[in-house]
């Protein structure tokens, strides 16, 4: 079984984030990163496909910048088999829109023989959703999205996908390969054990500099900070004049009855 992982690093919550007037919109040098936590899903999630299975190889796929190289060796710690990195410079990292991604990412797997491929159900910095739906679309292969829980079956090569709905429970079944996006509540990733670890830097590692970037369906023209909030008010007393004194405020102030 031959399983693909997507993945993308991802700023952390507490990187300090200064906006820039002009491309690429953001200063990058004050921002720490981490592997975007739906993508930990896809990869937590090829590493049990194999150890259920018994066997097969697992391949971590991710687009981007310079700086990924630790993001690839925590997934070949975590049990992935090896990692192909495909890089695009910084200066236009801002054209990164989900249709390069997703054809960069076509480009890259279409070399390796694949019967599941894995990818979060969208990073938590920019919340589009639709690398994966893209890319199995670029593929010709179905597409199971927000999947939280996957049944593999190497014998009659289908697979059994369950996602959420509103009010109920989604069972799909579908042929491999196939394509799915990953949702909180498939798995709880793994921390890296030491011995995964100390074999991630011997593991082989593919990288790939496209000679040309597709042309981005969106055009980035500019980021801005989302405005302050004001200060909330804390209502003392007793509750009747806590809420007396609420309902003023609601009339008065806020407008809203």
């Amino acid at each position: 079984m031959n399983i693909i992982a997507c993945a993308r690093r991802v700023p952390t919550l507490e990187s300090t984030i200064k906006l820039l007037p002009a491309p690429p919109f953001m200063d990058t040098s004050g921002i720490t990163y981490m592997t975007n936590p739906f993508d930990e899903y896809a990869i937590e999630e090829g590493i049990r496909i194999k150890e259920r299975l018994g066997g097969g190889e697992l391949t971590v796929v991710t687009v981007g910048p310079e700086g990924a190289d630790q993001m690839i060796l925590n997934a070949l710690a975590m049990g992935a088999d090896r990692a192909v990195y495909v890089h695009v410079k910084e200066e236009v990292s801002h054209r990164l829109d989900s249709f390069v991604v997703a054809s960069l990412l076509k480009d890259a797997v279409s070399e390796r023989e694949y019967d599941v491929i894995l990818c979060g159900k969208e990073a938590v910095d920019d919340r589009q959703g639709a690398v994966g739906i893209e890319l199995a679309e670029f593929l010709g292969l179905p597409h199971v999205a927000v999947v939280t829980k996957l049944d593999i079956d190497p014998g009659s090569r289908k697979a059994t996908a369950r996602r959420q709905i509103e009010g109920a429970w989604e069972i799909v079944e579908c042929q491999l390969p196939a394509v799915f996006t990953c949702h909180k509540g498939l798995n709880e990733p793994r921390y890296p054990p030491l011995p995964g670890i100390m074999k991630a830097r011997t593991k082989p590692r593919k990288d790939i500099t496209p000679a040309v970037i597709p042309d981005a369906k969106l055009s980035l023209t500019g980021l801005k900070h989302l405005p302050r909030r004001k200060a909330g008010k804390k209502l003392g007393g007793d509750i009747p004049q806590a809420t007396d004194e609420l309902l003023r405020l609601l009339h008065n102030e806020a407008k809203v009855i």
